[in-house]
């Protein structure tokens, strides 16, 4: 991959959320995330609630057993998820909040809040070669208790961006894609790898690609309901040309 290419994690959450509507075996979220491998994708996202909403177990036994690019495991920071983790020691484990009420993740972490409980809780995934990534807004203070616990990589979190432009609310979306441009600007000074992800669409995510310190987009939930329209592959194919698109300028 060139230094410069943007990179593209497409999360498969909601191929299981469709399984587990009816249960059984059907969508099989393993057989998305090998057919993303195939389309492209350099990495694949999958997130293990404590409540098993979409992702199950035997899932991320069968993408650690099957996958041939890195998987990102998104888990809270609980002792449960910790030693699955530890047991599979994926590539990249994300930290992102969890709430069983609501019907993603809604927010980034409070990582200045629960700064000491939070750099004990990584530390053993660390240990274990996992590459530690924490789901933050685009907020300086929450950046600064990331790089201090030994995060080696943000996910800012771009769902307000989004939410701000499919509401019409440009003033709100302009000022949202402000912040996240200036903060990715700012973790990139303090060392740490930049990502992005949550709600990007077509629409949204040629600005965000654009940001040259961003390495990675991760993207799901919008690429699997396209996928049923164009089917998984277009839509990532499309997704990756309109990244690569933005990288080159071309905006």
């Amino acid at each position: 991959m060139a230094e410069n290419q943007l990179r593209l994690g497409v999360n498969i959450d909601h191929v299981a959320t469709v399984r587990n509507a009816r249960g059984g075996a059907v969508p099989d979220p393993v057989r998305a995330a090998l057919l993303a491998q195939e389309a492209g994708a350099d990495g694949i996202t999958a997130h293990l609630r404590e409540d098993r909403r979409h992702i199950m177990d035997a899932d991320i036994e069968a993408l650690m057993d099957q996958l041939k690019v890195p998987l990102n495991f998104e888990m809270a920071a609980t002792d449960e998820m910790q030693a699955i983790a530890l047991r599979h020691k994926p590539h990249a484990v994300c930290i992102v909040p969890e709430k069983r009420e609501e019907r993603t993740t809604e927010g980034g972490l409070e990582v200045a809040r629960e700064e000491n409980k939070l750099a004990h809780f990584i530390a053993p995934l660390r240990d274990a070669g996992c590459r530690v990534s924490i789901f933050i807004a685009a907020d300086q203070k929450q950046i600064e208790a990331a790089h201090r616990i030994g995060a080696e990589v943000i996910e800012l979190h771009t769902g307000a961006y989004c939410d701000a432009h499919a509401e019409g609310d440009f003033e709100t979306r302009d000022r949202e894609l402000v912040a996240l441009r200036e903060m990715s600007t700012f973790a990139h000074s303090l060392g740490l790898e930049v990502h992005a992800g949550h709600g990007l669409t077509y629409e949204t995510v040629k600005p965000v690609a654009a940001f040259p310190e961003v390495r990675e987009l991760n993207i799901g939930h919008f690429l699997i309901g396209e996928a049923i329209f164009a089917g998984l592959t277009p839509a990532i194919e499309q997704m990756r040309r309109l990244m690569n698109e933005a990288r080159a300028g071309e905006l």
